[in-house]
Order: C-alpha cells, then structure tokens, then sequence
C-alpha cells in the first residue's frame, strides 16, 4: 500500500482548477509506464515473491508468474507490458534452456547411452501420442495445436533435481536416466516446435522437410566444429572474469541468431549451446556461478513476470472449458509421464522405487513448457488462428502449477525409498576417518567458556587437531569497539585451550549478515562441524538484559546487540521463533553437523546423558559423527547415557558403541514415534543433559512431527541442559541458487500461522 501511495504521488498532475496538486482515482495513473518506477515494480516482486511462495509452500518459479498475472492487464493493471518485457523475456527464455543444457551432468550421461536412448524416447513419445489424441478428440482443437501441447507435455523440467541433491542420490541409475531422458525429450519436444513453425510458415511437403533437416544437420555441425574450438581459445588466453562472461552471452546469443536464420527458433540454439559449453564451465566455477546468478536475479524472473501479465485469469470464470482444459493436460500428460517411467523401470528390471523416482523427476512441466507457449503464441495456423489462446495458455500455466506439485512429492519420497531400499546407512569408517575441525563462534564470556568446554569434551585426543574460535561482528558503527572485545573474548577463550594443551585458530569477522559470516568462515576453515549457543525463554533475556545494562553495552542497543551473538541468549522474537535470527538460516544453508547448545550449569557437574533419536537416523551421512561426539562426551564426564528411539536404529546405536566405545554405559529404551518425545520430560532432571538429535527439512530421517519441536522444547524443557544436532547431510545447501530453487526458506509456512491461529480460538487463548 505504501509503494502504490507512493506511486500515485510521483503521477499526480495539478487539477485544471487551481493550482494545488489532487489525488484522483488510482486507475487514473496505472499503468505505471515510467521506465524507472516499471524496474522498481519488476525488482519488488523478484525480491518478495520468493518469500511469499516459501510461505505457501509453492514452487518459486510459481510466484513470478503470478505475480506478472497480478500486476498485469488482466490483474491490477500496475504495470504495461512494454518493449522491456520483451527484450529481457527473450534473454530469460534463452538463459532458461542454456542452464537447463549447462546443469546436465554429461559424464554420467554417456555412461548410459543406449538406455538413456529409450527412456528418452518413451517419456517423449507417450506423453506426445496421448495428449495429441486427447486434444482431438476430447478438447477439439485442431491438429496443429495439438501437436504443439503434444510436444509441452512430452518436454518436461527437472524442478524436482534439488531434492536428489539433498538426498545424495546423483549417481543412482534412476537418477541418471531422468536427467538424460528429461534432455533428449526436451530436446525432440524443441525440434518439433521448430518444426511445426517452419511448415506453418513454408507450406510444408517433402522438399522442405529434406531442406528442413539438411539445415539442421549443418547447424548442429557448424556448431559442434566451431564453439569448442573458439571457447578453448578464449578462455586459454583471456582469464578475465568479465570478459569471460561477455565471450559466454555472445556464443549463447551467437548460437540463437544462427538457429533462428536458419528457421528454427532461437531457444533450439541456446540449447545446443549450453550443451557444447557444457564441458568448459565447471558446475562449482566462478564463471558458472556469475552466469547463474544474472540469470536468476534479473532475466528469468522477468520473462516468468511477463509471461504471467499475458494471462487473463477472468477467463476461469466464463464457464467450464478451461477448467477441462486443465484437467485434460495434467491427467493424460501425467498419466504418459508415468506410464514411461514405469514401462521403462520394467524394461531394466529395476525395483518399483526407481519407477517412482524417474516418474517424479520427469512429471514437471515449467520453463520448456512456457517457452513452447510463448512461441506458440506468435504463431498462427493454416487457417489464420493463433495455436495458443488466452485460453489454452491459461490452462498450460495452472497445469504448470499443478504438475510442479505432483512431482516434488512424488520425488520426495522416491528419494526416501531409495535409501531405504538399498540400505545405504553410514558408514562406520567415516567415524575412523574423522576429518574433525571444531568451529566454536563465540561472544560473552560467561557461555564461550562452557562451548570450549564442550568442544574440548568431544574432541578427538589421538588426532589431537586444534579447535578454531570466531567472533563476528556486525558492519556497523560500533563495529572497532566490538572488534576490540571479540579480541579479548578470543584471547580469554585461546587461553582456556592452551591450559587443556590445544591449539586454537582465532578470527574476529566483520559481516553484515551473521549466519553468512559464520558460513563463510566454515569454508575458509574446512571446518567438520560447528558447536553454537543456543537462546532461552523470556525470563532468562530479562536477566541477561539487565546484565548487559549494567555493564558494556547500554540497554538501548541490548536487542540488537545480543540478537547477532552465537553463545548468549537473544530475545524471542515477535511471533515467538525458537531459533532466533540466524540459527535457522544457518542450519538451511550447511548440510554439515551442527551442535546447538543451552547449557544451565557446568559439564562437569552432568550425571546423566538423555538422547532422542529419530527414526531412520542411521540412513544419514553425519549418524556416526554426532554418536561418536555423545560417547567421547560420555567417556570423559564418567557419566551413563539413555538412547531414546526405534528398535531398528538403536541396534545400530548398540553395534558402534560396543566396538567402538564399550567402556561407555548406554541403556536404550524403545520410543517407536517422535511424538512420545514430550513424555520424556518427566524423566530427566536438573543435572541431566538432554540431546535432541533432529534433521533438515528434506532429508530421510525428517518427520513431520519434527514441525513442533520448538514448541515442545519451550514447553516441556524449557529448564533443561539442551543440545540439539543436525547431522551430517546429503547436498551443499550453502550454494544452492537456482530459479526453481532458491537458497531462502522460510521456518513456518502460512499453513502453519493459520493453524496456530485457530488452535488459539479454539482454545480461547487469542490475544488481541
């Protein structure tokens, strides 16, 4: 509301009367076509739709289309969709299918070519017959629109690949199969896009479709004879970031001018591109990131915002044609999808779970399916009409939607059988092997002492390796005054090892984004794991607050001042977030072992270890890690340990302990659902120390109930030594950015607000 005040004051004109300024209707002064306030329009909805979809729980790409819908003609009518539309949509369709060709891992792909082959040709063919069939038959459309939502629904996106990521599952042959099928139907789907225009616009016959595949013949030739060389050339000569770039952009563009002079449409040349410059651009490179990054930051979201001001939602409520439009597609183009990858699965004797995960991974339908639309948009038939209507491309947009869905769930728990089925636990020499360097951040004295403590109990003496103690410090105006105190603090917490005969690395870190120090310097250390505070209840921020008065630092700063520390106890925040401000934004982004800790008294004075641990815990990379910190713990406090969980992972549990450590007192109780955890409360005292040991969001050992931690920590523990851990997982969350998947996410989702919100009602526990 205030940007479009905002905007109405920069349009306002003086009335004819006098000579005071007035404030008419608001549709008066939109749409906005003042190329600065269009840029701010455009950048407001980049930067909070994502935000917006995390809430939802919508996929991201989502959230730009609907947005362009929202400030469209057909919407509010904010913004025109002008010649800046069209120029940075054309760029965003062509970066969408050079990093779709660029993403493709194309080692693994020729390792399983012949099988890659037909999977490919499967989920293309089926998929095409059936929809063709059904848009004939059942919706009515003439062969040539038909043919072309034969070729959307046969092409499909890998919006779903982010969660093989984080489940480790790259090299699984399922995996392998779905991301080269998903190319070569990408890949035919494209050819008969051009096609198709090509003989609408030549009239079609033998001759041209011998001259037809001459061209292409020679395109790709010219292609393949020409990049590779040039871009070797390049890049051993010139080593410039910027004029790296430049050289990618022009080949990229190079390559779509000649696929359009040639009569195909320019995505096909992208394409081709992004698959011959595959090889020269390492995924983990900078000049891989810089062409991601300008891509997802300005281009794609554009294209996707105009894309979404082309559609008239007012057309769902002319009646039920759309509606069956929709349904049509997402059936028969799922049912086809399905169909390849089950036949497929069939075909090479593979378990029903990898049929599931191929299914998953190729149901999407996103960027090549907008990008045959928007071209089928400007083409017309032999008979003078346009192949994609309003309507049909309001039916291809929501089927996009629906299908996005469909195929993160279904992955999802592909991914989980998968591990499950193969029995992949961790592995035991992973511990033997220990790679462990502790980064312990730090900021008051009175909790750095306790973390030190606890990193000295859990290191591993034999390798006797130092441990590394950071403090990070906000970019600001008392930024030097802090850096001084990080200092002391440093030199205090170094003297504490050095007494114990350990090194310590030491670092004050300026930042303007604390998790991101954090994570920074995680990577500057190739560090294992990192041991953190965690903060408490209302009533213990009161004390520290009054502490924080009469000492150093003035109770006006005391908010924000102890709000960016890692070991003191910051305030909750308004709506009551357990992990304060960065905690969750750092376990989001490392898949690496993290140990949050609430410590009332000292280590030594523990008598008793509780740990909760989930089920399928030993499905995940980090399980032996966090066991072998607990039982050094253990061994060095004397003390006897409880392991709360399901039979299956408790015998793992037992295995480790009785080789590894059998000097150690464990007992195991059975807890067979997270559920039970509120029960255990009663079970532990004030010098017992209680370990929950949890999972990301996304992984095989996460549940749903999982949601409710917080509240149940708050609630039931709230008096408890408390450590929580988040194993080792699969994936590098820290460098995940894609415009399918961005980095952000959001801790509570909308869904969760409105049930906290009607479960106060019901209860008549709402304040107003």
């Amino acid at each position: 509301m205030l940007f479009l005040f905002l905007c109405v004051l920069l349009h306002c004109k003086p009335s004819t009367s006098n000579t005071h300024y007035s404030l008419p209707m608001l549709s008066h002064y939109f749409p906005i076509t003042d190329p600065t306030l269009t840029f701010l329009v455009v950048l407001l909805i980049i930067l909070s739709a994502p935000i917006v979809m995390g809430k939802l729980r919508i996929p991201h790409i989502i959230g730009m289309v609907l947005a362009g819908v929202l400030v469209g003609r057909y919407g509010l009518n904010i913004l025109e969709r002008d010649s800046s539309f069209e120029l940075f949509g054309r760029v965003g369709l062509y970066y969408i299918m050079f990093l779709a060709a660029l993403e493709i891992d194309m080692d693994g792909l020729r390792k399983s070519k012949a099988r890659i082959a037909v999977f490919g040709l499967l989920t293309f063919f089926i998929p095409f017959i059936l929809t063709y069939v059904t848009s004939i038959g059942l919706l009515g459309y003439s062969h040539e629109t038909s043919f072309l939502l034969g070729a959307i629904m046969s092409s499909n996106t890998l919006i779903a690949y982010p969660i093989v990521g984080r489940y480790g599952l790259q090299r699984k042959p399922s995996v392998l199969y779905s991301v080269g099928g998903s190319m070569l139907a990408l890949l035919l789907a494209l050819i008969c896009l051009a096609a198709l225009e090509a003989a609408l616009g030549s009239g079609g016959g033998v001759w041209f479709w011998m001259f037809f595949a001459a061209k292409l013949t020679a395109f790709v030739a010219v292609l393949l004879l020409l990049l590779p060389r040039l871009t070797r050339w390049f890049l051993r000569r010139y080593s410039d970031a910027v004029m790296q770039f430049i050289f990618v952009m022009a080949m990229l563009f190079m390559s779509a001018a000649l696929s359009e002079a040639i009569g195909l449409d320019g995505i096909v040349g992208a394409f081709l591109a992004g698959l011959i410059l595959n090889r020269f651009i390492p995924h983990v490179s900078p000049l891989m990131n810089r062409i991601e990054f300008i891509g997802n930051a300005i281009f794609i979201p554009y294209f996707l915002i105009g894309v979404g001001m082309l559609i008239n939602l007012r057309l769902l409520f002319h009646g039920g044609g759309i509606l069956w439009v929709v349904l049509a597609m997402v059936f028969f183009g799922t049912v086809g999808k399905a169909a390849a990858a089950y036949v497929t699965s069939v075909l090479f004797r593979l378990p029903l779970s990898s049929g599931h995960m191929m299914f998953g991974l190729t149901s999407a339908h996103a960027a090549g399916a907008i990008a045959i639309a928007m071209v089928g948009m400007q083409t017309t038939s032999s008979s003078g009409q346009i192949l994609v209507s309003p309507d049909v491309l309001n039916g291809i947009i929501i089927m996009i939607l629906f299908t996005c869905i469909i195929s993160t769930l279904i992955t999802e728990q592909a991914a989980q059988l998968i591990i499950i089925r193969d029995k992949e636990v961790a592995s035991e020499n992973d511990a033997a092997a220990d790679d462990e360097r502790m980064l312990i951040p730090v900021k008051y004295p009175e909790y750095a002492t306790e973390l030190i403590n606890l990193a000295l109990f859990m290191r591993n003496t034999k390798l006797n390796r130092g441990l590394v103690a950071l403090n990070v410090v906000y970019d600001d105006t008392n930024m030097l005054k802090n850096q001084e105190q990080g200092q002391q603090l440093l030199e205090q917490v170094a003297k504490q090892a050095a007494a114990a005969d350990v090194r310590m690395q030491t670092q004050v870190r300026i930042a303007a984004n604390i998790a991101n120090g954090i994570k920074h310097a995680f990577q500057e250390f190739r560090a294992s794991e990192i041991i953190i505070g965690l903060h408490g209840a209302k009533g213990e921020w009161k004390a520290e607050r009054g502490k924080i008065s009469g000492n150093t630092i003035p109770e006006s700063e005391a908010t924000d001042a102890t709000l960016t520390t890692l070991t003191s106890i910051p305030s909750p925040l308004s709506g009551g977030s357990f992990w304060g401000k960065f905690h969750q934004s750092l376990f989001n982004g490392l898949s690496r072992q993290i140990i949050m800790a609430r410590l009332r008294q000292p280590l030594s004075t523990i008598r008793r270890i509780q740990v909760a641990v989930p089920s399928r815990a030993q499905f995940e990379p980090g399980f032996y890690r966090w066991l072998e910190r607990l039982a050094r713990l253990a061994s060095t406090l004397e003390c006897r340990m409880q392991f709360h969980g399901r039979s299956d992972t408790l015998a793992f549990v037992n295995q480790y302990l009785r080789n590894r450590h059998p000097h150690v007192r464990a007992e195991y109780l059975s807890m067979p659902h997270w559920n039970e955890l509120p029960r255990l409360a009663s079970s532990i005292a004030e010098d017992h120390l209680f370990v929950v040991v949890t999972a990301r969001k996304g992984t095989v050992s996460y549940k749903g109930a999982m949601e409710r931690l917080p509240d149940e920590l708050t609630r039931h523990f709230s008096g408890t030594n408390l450590i929580i851990i988040f194993p080792d997982q699969f994936g590098d969350r820290m460098d995940e950015m894609t415009f399918a998947q961005p980095q952000h996410t959001e801790e509570l989702s909308a869904y969760d607000l409105i049930r906290k919100w009607t479960q106060r009602l019901r209860f008549g526990s709402w304040k107003s």
